[in-house]
């Protein structure tokens, strides 16, 4: 699937991804069944159809999934991207990098499933762009950073060797970071529409959807709208390789279950306190450990509340 916008879907044939797209049909509550029940299909989908009626009648299996928590903040996800291998978080130098933020994006992509890489845009705008990569270097572990400035041509070459054949790439980030910029000068055409900065400094909402390109050596690209907040889906591996400098002190706490608050022996805050991790770095941990770990809970307790209600309705069929 290559555009999903306000209930419109769009497709193209599985072996000619630059073909012209077509709108096709899904059932009256936007979802189509699948493995693991019926979901709105996202992009990046592989769909079957009804070739008779262009209807969408099964999401087939996902290798990677991209998501983040529900808007409505119920126990629910939402899907950015399906079937995923590259996850660019994109984020600008000018103004100045966001570290909570970084950290965030690349838990959900260590959780997709996909490889995580962060692009640094706007270099040509900051004197020390090198020391703002550096920075962002020290909380990405496991993750490439690239420093680039897309008008100027800067850093590009190295975007543009993760390109191969049939590989997908999403880009995550906040407006105005140089998404769509990015995926125009990849695709070497105005594929995307861009926008400048609003008078505060802010950036421009100019992506409106989710939408897949294809790009020139037959790699795909999808461009995403800025993300306002990110709620958080993650798991102890996720968050794991996003935070690898604090598991890896954690391995050496006294106790097992260390909580890193408190407790006697622990290697953690012991490096903060002998400066060797900073102590942002240990809140940011904290902060999402409990944030993932609420939403753990409130999708226990859906499904929780789904088994109930089958058992209620066969027991009432029995009686029946």
């Amino acid at each position: 699937m290559t555009r999903a916008d306000l209930g419109a879907v769009l497709v193209v044939p599985a072996d000619d991804a630059s073909a012209e797209p077509w709108r096709v049909r899904l059932d009256r509550d936007g979802s189509a069944p699948s493995d693991e029940g019926r979901v709105p299909p996202a992009v990046g989908d592989v769909v079957e159809l009804d070739p008779a009626t262009d209807h969408v009648t099964r999401v087939l299996p996902r290798r990677s999934v991209l998501v983040r928590d529900g808007a409505d903040r119920t126990s629910a996800v939402q899907v950015l991207a399906a079937n995923v291998d590259v996850v660019l978080v994109v984020e600008h130098l000018d103004p100045e990098p966001d570290l909570g933020r970084i950290e965030r994006l690349l838990t959900l992509a260590w959780r997709s499933g996909a490889r995580p890489v962060v692009v640094l845009t706007k270099a040509d705008l900051v004197p020390d762009a090198a020391g703002m990569a550096a920075d962002v270097a020290a909380v990405a572990p496991g993750a490439d950073v690239h420093v680039v400035a897309v008008l100027d041509g800067l850093g590009l070459d190295g975007v543009r060797a993760l390109l191969a054949p049939g590989l997908v790439l999403v880009a995550v980030g906040p407006s105005g970071a140089g998404k769509s910029t990015l995926v125009n000068a990849l695709a070497g055409a105005d594929v995307m529409a861009t926008g400048g900065l609003r008078a505060d400094g802010r950036g421009r909402h100019t992506t409106t959807h989710r939408q897949l390109v294809a790009l020139p050596g037959g790699a795909l690209f999808v461009d995403t709208p800025g993300l306002r907040s990110v709620g958080l889906v993650a798991d102890d591996e996720a968050l794991d390789a996003a935070f690898a400098d604090v598991a890896e002190l954690a391995a050496h706490c006294r106790f097992a279950d260390c909580r890193h608050e408190r407790e006697p022996g622990c290697a953690v805050l012991a490096a903060v306190e002998a400066g060797e991790l900073p102590e942002r770095r240990l809140e940011s941990w904290r902060r999402l450990s409990r944030e993932a770990a609420f939403h753990a809970r409130r999708f226990d307790a859906r499904l929780a509340a789904q088994e109930k209600a089958r058992w209620r309705a066969i027991a009432k069929a029995r009686r029946g």
